[in-house]
Order: C-alpha cells, then sequence, then structure tokens
C-alpha cells in the first residue's frame, strides 16, 4: 500500500459524511449516487432535476479539481474501453437488484444501522474482491 494516506482518506470521509447528512435534512434524500443520477435522467417528478444534477456535477468537479490540483493525484487504471463498459452495465445491474448503490447502502444504510444495508455492503465487497482476483489472475487482465 504504497499510496496509503490516512489524512486526506479522513477529510474525504468526514466531507463525504457531511455531503449526506445535509442531503438527508434538507431534502430528505439518502445520498445513493445510483439513485440520484437515475432520477435526473428519468425525471419522474416535475422539479425533482435540478438538485440530482447538481449533486452529480459537484461529484465530478471535486474529482476534477482534485485530479488536477493535487500533485501526484490518483491515477485511473488503464483499462481496456470494452472492460469499462461491461463493468459500469454490471455495476448498474447490480444496483437495480440489490436496490441501491455502494454509496446509499455503505454511507447512509449503515450509518442508519440497517441490517439490510449491511447484507448488501458485505455482499459488494465480497463480490469486488471476487471480481478483482478473477480479473487479474485468472483473465490476467489488468
Amino acid at each position: 500500500m504504497e499510496n496509503f494516506t490516512p489524512f486526506t482518506g479522513l477529510i474525504g470521509g468526514i466531507i463525504i459524511g457531511l455531503a449526506a447528512t445535509l442531503l438527508l435534512w434538507f431534502n430528505g434524500r439518502i445520498a445513493g449516487i445510483s439513485g440520484i443520477f437515475n432520477g435526473m435522467v428519468t425525471a419522474r417528478r416535475k422539479g425533482d432535476t435540478l438538485w440530482r444534477f447538481l449533486f452529480i456535477l459537484g461529484m465530478v468537479a471535486g474529482g476534477v479539481a482534485q485530479q488536477n490540483l493535487i500533485e501526484h493525484s490518483y491515477q485511473p487504471l488503464n483499462a481496456p474501453l470494452w472492460l469499462l463498459v461491461l463493468g459500469g452495465v454490471i455495476v448498474g445491474f447490480g444496483t437495480s437488484m440489490g436496490s441501491g448503490c455502494a454509496s446509499g447502502h455503505g454511507v447512509c444504510g449503515l450509518g442508519r444501522l440497517s441490517v439490510r444495508s449491511l447484507v448488501a455492503v458485505l455482499t459488494f465487497l465480497s463480490m469486488g474482491i471476487l471480481t478483482t482476483y478473477v480479473v487479474r489472475h485468472v483473465l490476467g487482465v489488468l
């Protein structure tokens, strides 16, 4: 673990927790990114799109700012495009099956002591570990 940075990780965790708490307090919404994005795209309710768009925009802008302003920032994995697309489709399918994503279950659900979210997070983690092992060591893709 050559890039272990507990201080910046702590700051990031505090910001994520604060954002999730403020969204719940002010909008009564859970900060599940897949649900926020899905609601922005499908626009089920009138007037429900702007805050979703701003939330996603803030996430992207924060990532771009971090990448451009902090020296030795995280470098993305040099993966083939087909693998990134396949991963995105599988994650999208999984968040539909699991009624939420890692952020909704992991950050918000565990914070509310939800047993359902605990099971979901343990499933996400175990499948992520298994997938990484298969892709790297069995298929030798990355």
